[in-house]
C-alpha cells in the first residue's frame, strides 16, 4: 500500500475549535471581527429541490442544502481543495485500484448514534440498487466503483459493489480503473452516508423533518414545499463547536425580480441578480453586488430519440440552428452578467481542461448566419416550408428572455417559427428526463472539477444524456479518458465530435451574479464549484 498523492493524512485535522470565550465576547476569534447578534443565513432559491435525500437528489439548489445536512468522506475549501469530511485520511494500493478511508472516531449522526463505515456502504448500495432507482444511479459506475455497471442493471446484488467496512472505521472501496480524481468525486452529495435505521423505519417520508437523521453541521426542522427549509445547528455534529451560523433558511422565490425587492427590503443576505440588472445594481450596491466565473454550462438540447421530431435527426438543422444564435447578444445585452460565449461544452474554467479550437467558433456571426442559411435550406427548409418546432423551459423570467432571444434571432434569420412552453421546475426535469420534448433547456454544473463532469454526459449510457445522442467513438474516448493520466487529446476530440454532431446547442458559460449581504463573510467566491458550507460563514455587526 502507498499513500496517495491526494492523500490528506499530512492535513491538519478539521479546523481548531474556535474558543468558546471569543464567542462570548461576540467577536471572531480569528479575525477579531464584532460578530452579529443574529446569526441567521437566509437565501432564495428559484425552484423546491428535488429531494432531501442526497442519493436521490439530482438538482444543485438540493445539492447546497444536502451538504449542509450530510458531510461526505471530503469535502472543500474556499478553493476547491479537498478538506478532512468523515474521513481524515487514505491510501491507495499500487494499482490505483483500491482506495482504504480512515474514518473520525467523533463523527456523529443528529440522533447521538456513530457516524460509520457502514453507513457509507448502505449509501453507495442504496445508490446504485435498481430499487431505489435513483436518477444519479448513473454516477456510481462513473466513479468506476467495482460491479458498479452489473448491480445498476439487476445483474448483481447490491451487497456485490466494490464498498465494504474493514471495520467502522475504515471503508475500502474498490475500482475497475485507475481514476486520478475519484476522491474529488466524494464531494458530490450522492455519495453521502444514509441513515438506514431511519430509512428502514419511515421509507419514503424519512426527509420529514420530524423524522430525519443526518450527520452534517446542520438538522432539518422545517420543511413548507414550495416556500422554504429550514436548518438549525446539530449539536451532535464533530465541529459544532467552530459553527457560527445558527441557522440556514432557503425561500422559494420564483420570479427573480420579487425576489430582489425582499432581498432590498432586508428578509434574505443572498439572491441572483434579475437578467439584465447586474450593472445598474452593481453602481447602485458596489458592496453587495458580486460576481465570479462558474462551473456551469447553459445550452439546449435536441431530442434524438426515436420519439424526437424526424428535422433534428438531420444534422444540418441541428447545426443550422446552433450557427444562427449570436451568443455574445444572449450574454451581453440580454444577461449582462460576465457569462462567456459558448462554443463548447466543457468551460474553460475546468481544472487542467484546455478549450480546443472549434471552427465555427472563429468565424464571424455574419458568416455562422450565411452557413446557417445555406444548411437550412440543403435540408429543404425556407420560406415555402418554414421549420417549425416546440422548445421547452422550465418557469424562470431569465430563462423566458433567453428563449425569446433565441426564437426571434432564428425567425427572423431562418423564417423558424418556435413553440414556446415553459414548465415547473420539477414536472420538466421529468418531461426532459422521459423524452416528452423537442427542444430542451439544460444547464449542468460540475459534479467535480474535471472536464469529465460535463463529456460523460454525451455517453450513450448517461443518465443525463436526454437527447440520446449515441457516439460509439465518443463511448470510447470517453471510456480510455478515465485511465490516462493527460486525457486532453480524448476530450478535445469529442468537443470536435459534438461541433461536428451538434446533439446540443452551447449557449453560454456561467458566471454567478449575486445580491450578497455586505455583513455575510466567507463566501467561497474562488471555488468555481461553488460548494459552499454554512459552517464556514458568518455574518459580522453593522
Amino acid at each position: 500500500m502507498k499513500f496517495s498523492k491526494s492523500s490528506l493524512l499530512a492535513s491538519v485535522v478539521g479546523t481548531a475549535l474556535l474558543s468558546t470565550s471569543a464567542f462570548a465576547a461576540g467577536v471572531h476569534p480569528e479575525t477579531g471581527e464584532k460578530l452579529a447578534d443574529d446569526q441567521t443565513f437566509t437565501y432564495r432559491i428559484l425552484d423546491e429541490h428535488s429531494s432531501f435525500d442526497p442519493q436521490v437528489n439530482e438538482d444543485v439548489s438540493g445539492s447546497d442544502i444536502a451538504r449542509n445536512l450530510f458531510e461526505g468522506l471530503y469535502s472543500q475549501d474556499n478553493l476547491g481543495n479537498l478538506v478532512p469530511g468523515v474521513a481524515l485520511s487514505h491510501t491507495v494500493s499500487d494499482d490505483n485500484l483500491t482506495y482504504t478511508f480512515k474514518l473520525r472516531d467523533n463523527a456523529k449522526w443528529s440522533d447521538g448514534k456513530p457516524v460509520t463505515a457502514g453507513d457509507f456502504v448502505y449509501a453507495w448500495r442504496r445508490l446504485a440498487s435498481p430499487e431505489l432507482a435513483s436518477p444519479y444511479q448513473w454516477y456510481a459506475e462513473l466513479m468506476s466503483v467495482e460491479n458498479a455497471d452489473a448491480v445498476i442493471k439487476g445483474d448483481m446484488k447490491p451487497e456485490e459493489l466494490g464498498i465494504k467496512a474493514i471495520d467502522d472505521h475504515t471503508l475500502e472501496v474498490k475500482l475497475t480503473q485507475p481514476l486520478p480524481y475519484f476522491t474529488a468525486m466524494t464531494t458530490h452529495s450522492s455519495t453521502f452516508p444514509s441513515p438506514k435505521w431511519a430509512i428502514e423505519a419511515h421509507g419514503a417520508a424519512w426527509t420529514k423533518p420530524e423524522n430525519i437523521v443526518s450527520n452534517g453541521a446542520y438538522k432539518l426542522v422545517k420543511h413548507v414545499p414550495q416556500e422554504t427549509a429550514v436548518m438549525e445547528r446539530n449539536t451532535n455534529y464533530w465541529d459544532n463547536e467552530s459553527t457560527i451560523i445558527d441557522k440556514v433558511e432557503t425561500l422559494v422565490i420564483n420570479d427573480e425580480n420579487i425576489a430582489l425587492t425582499r432581498y432590498l427590503a432586508g428578509e434574505m443576505d443572498r439572491t441572483e441578480t434579475p437578467t439584465g440588472q447586474f450593472p445598474r445594481l452593481q453602481k447602485e450596491y458596489p458592496d453587495q453586488a458580486v460576481v465570479f466565473p462558474r462551473l456551469c454550462s447553459y445550452y439546449y438540447t435536441f431530442n434524438q430519440s426515436a420519439s424526437g421530431p424526424e428535422e433534428f435527426k438531420d444534422v444540418r438543422v441541428r447545426k443550422a440552428l446552433s450557427y444562427a444564435l449570436d451568443r455574445r447578444v444572449i450574454t451581453d445585452a440580454v444577461i449582462q452578467e460576465g457569462q462567456f460565449p459558448a462554443y463548447t461544452f466543457t468551460p474553460a474554467v475546468t481544472a487542467g481542461f484546455e478549450v480546443p479550437d472549434i471552427e465555427f467558433a472563429s468565424w464571424s456571426q455574419a458568416e455562422r448566419d450565411a452557413k446557417a442559411k445555406e444548411l437550412l435550406a440543403a435540408a429543404g427548409f425556407g420560406k415555402d416550408n418554414p421549420l417549425e418546432f416546440d422548445l421547452v423551459y422550465n418557469t424562470s423570467e431569465g430563462h423566458k428572455k433567453i428563449a425569446i432571444a433565441m426564437t426571434q434571432m432564428w425567425k427572423q434569420k431562418l423564417g423558424v417559427k418556435v413553440n414556446m412552453n415553459n414548465m415547473e421546475w420539477k414536472t420538466f426535469l421529468n418531461e426532459r428526463k422521459n423524452g416528452n420534448f423537442e427542444l430542451a433547456r439544460g444547464a449542468w454544473c460540475g459534479d467535480y472539477n474535471e472536464a469529465s463532469t460535463f463529456l460523460d454526459l454525451m455517453d450513450s449510457e448517461s443518465g443525463y444524456n436526454d437527447g440520446k445522442f449515441n457516439s460509439a467513438e465518443v463511448d470510447q474516448l470517453l471510456h480510455d479518458a478515465k485511465s490516462m493520466t493527460n486525457p486532453q487529446a480524448n476530450y478535445t476530440r469529442v468537443e470536435e465530435i459534438m461541433a461536428d454532431e451538434m446533439p446540443v446547442i452551447p449557449i453560454y458559460h456561467y458566471t454567478e451574479a449575486y445580491m450578497m449581504n455586505a455583513q455575510l463573510k466567507n463566501w467561497p467566491i474562488k471555488n468555481a464549484e461553488q460548494n459552499w458550507y454554512a459552517k464556514n460563514l458568518y455574518k459580522v455587526a453593522k
